[in-house]
């Protein structure tokens, strides 16, 4: 990153900003509603703690002018009695028109379920919330990032997700394997596949981490997962999920151990990820979640190169993570975690909107 000039794009739009009682907002995702306006849902978390286990419900605010300015938040999603905290947002347009939500609930025995509920009126009310996880006879934690949930173009609903097995004796986890979970009923019943991708590396702790999926022009699906070792891995399907390629690092997305998004943004494909992996000479803060960088994809995903890649955010002292993107006119939202000079890495959420002519 060192030797060639990269351009920083885009501008703020929102701040959520952290305040007593309320430590953490984040991990969010977009909807376009029928009137035309663009809600991003994001999680809340309450009290004194921003761990990942903490007390949490979900909020929205809603823009009626393409991101320009934004209401007064107001909570979507409270956690159901007996959780830890509901987290980690992603929505989907359903065929029927409805609004699908997705989101992690946090169990207080330690295990995970992911669940998905849908709102025929925009989201002014939900169904009950059905697991997406009842093919399981057993529960372990779960991760699905924010703004991860794809439907392909045969119709079929899909998302990746990091299975931790839990220790119970040690109150500990082994490292992350991903697998899949479908549906072709548009969210009616969801099923297991039976793959799933296993780190060879015994020695290494975490594992596969944090997937996320994205259709390639050609029909095949590109998994892309966080990794500790430096890059983003990735696997690839040629058959809507059901099977796929042994994972290899991409030597374009190096990282640190923090996730990628890629989604379409009109006749481009943006991939939000942090570029610079851990390194002997490289400072610890913030888990290494800076800078931010923006690549650029103009054939839908296939390649991508240094002459379509950008900065978000270049401060070394502050980091950032968990993004999500949706198309606006003339460009394109992307949220993101902001640690807003606290320290903390999950903190605040940082809306900026970037403009075509700024990447074109």
């Amino acid at each position: 990153m060192d030797n060639i000039s990269i351009k920083k794009v885009g501008r703020e739009v929102l701040f959520i900003p952290t305040s007593s009682g309320n430590p953490r907002n984040g991990e969010g995702s977009f909807i376009r509603l029928k009137n035309g306006s663009i809600m991003f849902g994001y999680t809340e978390f309450l009290g004194s703690s921003w761990n990942d286990d903490a007390d949490a419900r979900i909020a929205c605010v809603v823009s009626a002018d393409e991101g320009e300015t934004w209401s007064e938040r107001k909570v979507l999603f409270e956690k159901p009695k007996n959780t830890k905290n509901i987290m980690s947002l992603s929505f989907l347009r359903m065929n029927n028109g409805d609004i699908g939500a997705f989101y992690i609930v946090k169990n207080t025995d330690g295990t995970d379920k992911i669940v998905f509920t849908r709102s025929a009126d925009e989201a002014q009310s939900w169904s009950e919330p059905i697991s997406c996880m009842d093919c399981l006879d057993v529960q372990d934690y779960f991760v699905l990032n924010n703004d991860r949930v794809l439907r392909l173009k045969s119709g079929r609903i899909i998302f990746a997700v990091a299975r931790h097995t839990v220790l119970t004796e040690c109150d500990d986890f082994m490292p992350g394997e991903v697998c899949f979970f479908i549906s072709d009923d548009d969210g009616a019943t969801w099923q297991k596949t039976a793959a799933e991708l296993k780190c060879p590396f015994e020695n290494n702790p975490d594992g596969y981490e944090e997937p996320g999926l994205y259709e390639l022009a050609d029909g095949r699906i590109w998994c892309y997962i966080r990794t500790s070792i430096g890059f983003q891995f990735e696997a690839f399907s040629s058959d809507d999920g059901i099977t796929w390629s042994i994972p290899e690092p991409n030597l374009f997305f190096s990282s640190p151990c923090s996730p990628m998004l890629v989604k379409d943004c009109g006749n481009v494909t943006a991939a939000v990820f942090n570029p610079v992996p851990e390194h002997a000479l490289r400072k610890e803060e913030l888990w290494g979640r800076t800078p931010y960088a923006l690549a650029i994809s103009t054939d839908k995903g296939k390649t991508y190169n240094r002459e379509k890649l950008f900065y978000l955010e270049d401060d070394p002292e502050n980091g950032y993570c968990y993004p999500a993107v949706i198309e606006c006119e003339g460009g394109f939202l992307v949220a993101y975690y902001h640690s807003n000079n606290s320290g903390i890495c999950l903190n605040s959420t940082k809306i900026i909107k970037i403009m075509y002519e700024e990447i074109l």
